[in-house]
């Protein structure tokens, strides 16, 4: 159980290091041009990614989302002590990641975002990427396991993109986002809503693929 507790914490701090990071180097060098900031961001993030779920995947089964993680006991894989210790290990593992991250880049390590990311617009599309996401988790490797990391990630990039959102889809990155003013950045009054559209957007996968049978 520790070694699951473990993985799912340094999982999701270092996903957090990777999309906080990624974001500060991508605006730092494209000069201001905000989709080369996004492009590197997202091609960084689904990069790691996979490094992440192919690593860590055989120990914990790679979740660092608490949304992943409560659709995983609803399937009757997780039992509520072992949810709630992921729970546990992944908000607090998205926090350090971040403060980690701002230490890297040799700035304050204690932020908070003005960052303001309001509107019904973004919150559907919070809904969308995360049924797309917890869809993609279900189906991805049901003939050819070995495929799922891949087509994980590759979600996660085209999610950065075809989403108004750029996809955050994790209610403990959603947190985290909100205590760095970077390039990735969200107020905190924008988080509430963003994780009720993820759990809402879990939650309608989840329906959606029992009634199918997957």
């Amino acid at each position: 159980m520790k070694s699951k507790i473990l993985a799912e914490f340094f999982g999701t701090a270092f996903l957090l290091m990777i999309v906080v990071g990624s974001g500060i180097m991508g605006e730092n060098l494209s000069g201001g041009n905000t989709a080369i900031a996004l492009l590197a961001n997202s091609l960084a993030t689904g990069a790691g990614l996979f490094v992440l779920i192919q690593n860590l995947g055989p120990i914990s089964g790679a979740n660092f989302n608490p949304v992943v993680s409560l659709i995983e006991a609803m399937w009757g894989r997780l039992d509520r002590r072992t949810l709630f210790l992921y729970w546990i290990a992944q908000f607090s593992g998205a926090i350090i990641g971040v403060w980690l991250t701002h230490a890297m880049f040799h700035q304050e390590i204690l932020q908070l975002s003005v960052k303001s990311r309001m509107g019904s617009h973004l919150w559907i599309s919070e809904l969308i990427a995360t049924f797309g996401l917890i869809c993609t988790i279900a189906l991805s490797g049901r003939k050819h396991v070995e495929f799922a990391p891949m087509s994980i990630a590759a979600y996660i990039v085209s999610a950065y993109w075809f989403t108004s959102s750029t996809s955050f889809a994790n209610p403990a990155v959603t947190l985290a986002r909100a205590f760095t003013n970077t390039f990735c950045g969200i107020n905190i009054g924008g988080i509430v809503p963003f994780v009720v559209a993820q759990f809402v957007g879990a939650l309608l996968a989840f329906s959606i693929l029992k009634k199918l049978k997957c």
